[in-house]
């Protein structure tokens, strides 16, 4: 495959105007920052089906309160300093949005790499291995958490079990996640007290596995069946919880995320407000709430933070309709290519979804609901039809003029009908038809490319031939005029949205040597967008964020190399050199401190 290569221009006449215009206006309001001398992409011209086949450029930004003033020439941002301007000079680095990741658990992700970090482990005797050394330091009766495991990239691909994790535990009640958090393996101290036995039945929308004797091997599959033992687990103080927040965080900025789209505990919520109160939150947040809570709940939960903190606000409700490819547990229309007995957990009955849906939806709440395997997302699409009749627009902040409030139609494809910007999160494999469902009711398709990289390895054998290929289909997406949102459902993958825009790209293993229903790939123009202003669209945020033009935040990105002009295999080697959000820098790289000290001397 040849390197994809996007050659960029100097600014356009409409970015001139614009320019001229910020700088009239911003008169007398100097700039706080001046970023110099880059080479920088604003955003503009890089959704789908833009008559410019070549993004926007400019080489300055001007930064003041946080947001941008303005955006074009050197010189001309130069009549913007004044005695207390930072200037910055960038030295012809690439500079770019800050991506706003649609989806993640960042709580998860920050107890993960405080406890038992399995990420990456290839064969059960280095997941024991990990095991143990975390163990030699644990407090006596503590649990053992965390997680991270992916035995589809073990040798013989055989799940872990009680008495493997008994050999290693010393006792200690232990619970460990499979990396896609739709399955655990428990300990025998840890089903002991949660009395899971033979005669233990299945929860609803969940599985115990027993061995032949009918005895539980320790796998539980979904949240249902984990549950009995994670009641039984003491709960992080918020300290912890601060404390797990912070380390996720840190890892974030570091990969050029400033806003991430996030699921994590309403415990956590708390804590993220008080990060906030103590000016300790660097990142912006979309936190999500739970679909299955009391509606009078939610409304209470809403109502107690301002929609218009554009730092913290509380966005979609969730909701799981089913579980993972690689758990099997994503309700699929027909059984597993691999599993003939099999069609995977739905959560739900439908007409017990499409009531809870109309309701929430008549009180003003955004509907995103998990959606993996082909039933799941025809159940997603039949509630969102119901719930749409019924739907009453809530206060969305859009920005600071005086249509901050107004609902207005995406850039990319057309205007959807739904007022709430209903979404399927993941909304892997389809039917056929359900392409024009998405595009009929306007339902945003929140996707994560980089599970392309994890799955391909795997997903046609689950899914078989004709399956595979309604899986992943990103560019189908947008051929049927689709708002497609990306991210990376961290910590499942990683953060790093660089992997991200690959995968988008190619459709290929990350050597690069293994091809998968390549028809399905997107520019990078395209995954861009996905990753920033689409998402943005997809939290009421995109007269806000994803761009870099006079009235947005100030959030951007310098990396190491022009991601527009790299190949595919060097844009899986970018770095993150400097990390902005709000004006302020958040995140330094050792090499670019280093680059500036050259640069004084």
């Amino acid at each position: 495959m040849k390197p994809v290569r996007l050659h960029l221009v100097k600014p356009l006449t409409l970015s001139a105007i614009l320019l001229l215009t910020a700088v009239a206006q911003a008169q007398t309001m100097p700039a706080d920052t001046i970023y110099l001398h880059g080479n920088i992409l604003t955003g503009a011209h890089l959704r789908p089906n833009d008559p410019s086949p070549t993004p926007a450029t400019v080489t300055a930004i001007a930064i003041t309160n946080g947001k941008i003033i303005a955006a074009g020439t050197d010189g001309e941002l130069l009549k913007l300093k004044s005695h207390k301007t930072k200037v910055i000079d960038l030295q012809g680095a690439f500079a770019m949005p800050g991506f706003n990741d649609a989806h993640t658990h960042i709580g998860e992700a920050g107890r993960q790499k405080l406890s038992v970090n399995l990420v990456g482990v290839h064969s059960l005797a280095e997941m024991q291995q990990r095991i143990r050394a975390y163990v030699a330091t644990a407090q006596p009766g503590t649990w053992i958490q965390g997680g991270g495991w992916d035995h589809t990239l073990w040798p013989d691909s055989k799940l872990p079990s009680r008495t493997d994790l008994d050999l290693v535990t010393a006792g200690h009640p232990a619970l460990l996640r499979r990396v896609d958090g739709h399955m655990s393996v428990a300990n025998s101290a840890a089903l002991a007290a949660a009395n899971i036995t033979a005669a233990t039945p299945d929860p609803a929308g969940a599985k115990i596995d027993r061995d032949a004797s009918g005895n539980p091997t320790g796998i539980l599959r979904e949240a249902a069946a984990y549950a009995l033992v994670t009641v039984k687990i003491p709960p992080p103080s918020l300290e912890q919880r601060r404390q797990a927040l912070t380390v996720a965080i840190a890892d974030i900025l570091a990969n050029g995320v400033t806003s991430v789209q996030d699921n994590s505990e309403w415990d956590d919520f708390l804590a993220l407000e008080e990060l906030e109160r103590t000016n300790k939150l660097p990142l912006r947040i979309g936190e999500w709430m739970d679909f299955n809570q009391p509606v009078e709940v939610l409304k209470q939960r809403r109502a107690s933070h301002s929609s218009d903190d554009l730092r913290l606000h509380l966005t979609q409700l969730k909701g799981y309709m089913d579980g993972s490819l690689g758990s099997r547990t994503a309700a699929m229309q027909e059984p597993y290519s691999d599993d003939s007995g099999n069609s995977g957990l739905p959560r739900y009955e439908q007409s017990k979804l499409n009531q809870m849906a109309a309701k929430r939806a008549a009180a003003g709440f955004q509907l995103g609901f998990h959606a993996i395997g082909d039933r799941a997302n025809a159940m997603a699409l039949n509630a969102f039809g119901v719930a749409d009749q019924v739907a009453t627009p809530a206060p969305q902040p859009l920005g600071n003029g005086p249509d901050a409030h107004v609902v207005t139609k995406p850039e990319q494809g057309t205007p959807p009908p739904a007022v709430l910007r209903f979404r399927v999160e993941h909304a892997q494999v389809l039917l056929p038809s359900d392409f024009e469902r998405f595009e009929k009711e306007g339902v945003i398709a929140s996707m994560q490319p980089s599970h392309l990289l994890t799955d391909m390895k795997w997903a046609t054998d689950r899914l078989g031939p004709e399956r595979i290929k309604y899986a992943y289909a990103w560019k189908s997406f947008l051929d049927h005029h689709v708002i497609l949102a990306f991210g990376t459902d961290y910590p499942v993958e990683l953060i790093n949205p660089f992997r991200g825009l690959y995968a988008a790209i190619t459709r290929q293993n990350e050597a690069g040597t293994q091809p998968f229903q390549p028809q399905e790939k997107i520019s990078l123009n395209e995954a861009i967008y996905a990753y920033t202003q689409a998402s943005a669209y997809g939290e009421f945020r995109e007269k806000v964020k994803g761009r870099l033009e006079p009235g947005y935040l100030g959030d951007l990105i310098v990396l190491d190399r022009d991601i527009t002009a790299a190949s595919p295999q060097e844009l899986l080697h970018t770095k993150v050199l400097r990390t902005v959000v709000n004006g302020e820098t958040v995140y330094t790289a050792p090499e670019a401190t280093e680059r500036a000290t050259k640069a004084q001397d």
